[in-house]
């Protein structure tokens, strides 16, 4: 999916207050009816524009005991917090629902480290990279400071190994053989680490080393690090499920998980912590309740304790305060088209994928929906012809527009048929 690559146009959406439900319904708009002939179709739909999203819930969380929410910095959009930099989204609505600074460049540190995790995902996905491959490890490697895995100079890992090394561990040794065996070396690494980082739509980001080691010009946002987050989980659910693991012993070594949400926040699974002196402590982190994911990005917090206790916060709150509304699932009819020249005299429009609406907990958002296209529609028809759009417009007048295909085939009428509409048409249009 490509749902985050559009979150620039969603930060400035203020928070839905005082919606009044609207009765459901689905309406068709189309032009007025013209002549047709067998050898002239009626005009293509004009394409969809692009699609703005619901915007963040506008009720508050319940203060914890301490801080005070009313002594919290303030943000953007959402409840205020303690990190400096903060983004939380529901990437099935592409809704924002908290934003601090979200664009604004900070230090990455070992939430870098996702990159190194996705472009080793990539390669094992195309058959380039196999869990039991395995990589010798440099000097390089195993004098890197920091969270380490422990490596063994001279030794050889598995991928699969390295993988937990660097998800669970932050290991900067497993991260710096990773880069050298993939690419040679680490700055070629990063090189490539930058060209993924555009293609999925990271705009604001620049690596400089495979481990999110401090160094000069390297930097990325928490809206950027959210995109990572939602390619990682969306586009290899395979291979996402190492983010789960709680601990891991290596080389008789164990260690212990640094996502404590882990074990205290229902249905996180995932992803990564930093903290460098610069950017403070910081946490990409994802959750699941009843097939609802959100994802939250934090960076800037003074210590593990204070970021473990607003990423739940934060959390808890996203959940809360907010839900998402089924408005159409998959496969179903928004309207019916009538048909030119069809064996059938109307086809079924429907939507290709469900569309969800994020709304603030409690309130009741009954859409109105006009199905727009331009008809009759031309036989023959295949399913899966993209012949308009659904505009959905909720109760404070914001609209979001998404495709509406042909639901089945629509044949052409025989010949004698096709003549017979045509005189008839010709003859007698004029009386409608």
């Amino acid at each position: 999916m490509s749902l985050l690559t559009d979150l620039r146009a969603l930060v400035a959406m203020l928070a839905v207050a005082g919606m009044v439900a609207l009765p459901l319904a689905a309406d068709a708009q189309q032009d007025p009816p013209k002549k047709q002939t067998q050898q002239k179709p009626p005009a293509k739909p004009k394409p969809p524009a692009a699609t703005p999203k619901a915007a963040a819930p506008a009720a508050a969380a319940a203060a914890p005991a301490a801080p005070k929410v009313e002594q919290l910095p303030p943000s953007q959009v959402g409840i205020g917090t303690l990190a400096r930099h903060a983004f939380m989204v529901d990437p099935q609505t592409s809704t924002v629902l908290l934003f601090k600074d979200a664009e604004t460049p900070m230090p990455p540190s070992s939430m870098s480290k996702m990159m190194t995790i996705y472009i080793i995902f990539d390669e094992l996905a195309a058959g380039r990279l196999k869990l039991d491959t395995r990589f010798r490890v440099s000097e390089k490697a195993r004098n890197m400071g920091g969270s380490r895995m422990f490596l063994e100079l001279g030794s050889e890992a598995t991928v699969e190994d390295l993988i937990k090394g660097i998800i669970i561990l932050s290991g900067n040794d497993a991260c710096v053989v990773v880069a050298e065996g993939l690419a040679g070396s680490e700055e070629a690494f990063a090189e490539r680490m930058n060209k993924r980082a555009r293609e999925i739509g990271m705009t604001r980001t620049n690596f400089k080393n495979a481990s999110g080691w401090p160094a000069e010009g390297q930097y990325t946002t928490a809206r950027d690090l959210a995109v990572l987050s939602w390619h990682t989980i969306d586009d290899y659910p395979q291979y996402y499920k190492y983010y789960a693991d709680t601990n891991w012993t290596y080389n008789n070594i164990r260690q212990e998980n640094r996502n404590r949400l882990l074990k205290t926040v229902a249905g996180t699974d995932g992803l990564k912590t930093g903290h460098t002196e610069e950017g403070g402590y910081g946490q990409s982190t994802s959750a699941v309740r009843d097939g609802r994911r959100l994802i939250l990005v934090v960076n800037g917090l003074t210590s593990m304790a204070e970021r473990a206790q607003e990423t739940a916060r934060l959390m808890e709150w996203g959940f809360r305060e907010s839900t998402n509304m089924t408005v159409f699932r998959a496969g179903d009819m928004v309207v019916e088209a009538p048909v030119w020249l069809g064996a059938q005299d109307k086809v079924p429009l429907v939507v290709p994928k469900t569309v969800q609406l994020t709304m603030p907990t409690g309130q009741t958002a009954a859409p109105r929906v006009v199905a727009r296209f331009d008809g009759p529609i031309s036989a023959p028809i295949a399913k899966g012809t993209k012949l308009g759009t659904a505009v959905v417009t909720l109760p404070d007048n914001r609209t979001m527009e998404y495709p509406l295909e042909a639901g089945v085939d629509v044949p052409r009428m025989g010949v004698f048929g096709r003549v017979a509409t045509m005189i008839q048409h010709y003859m007698f249009g004029w009386l409608s």
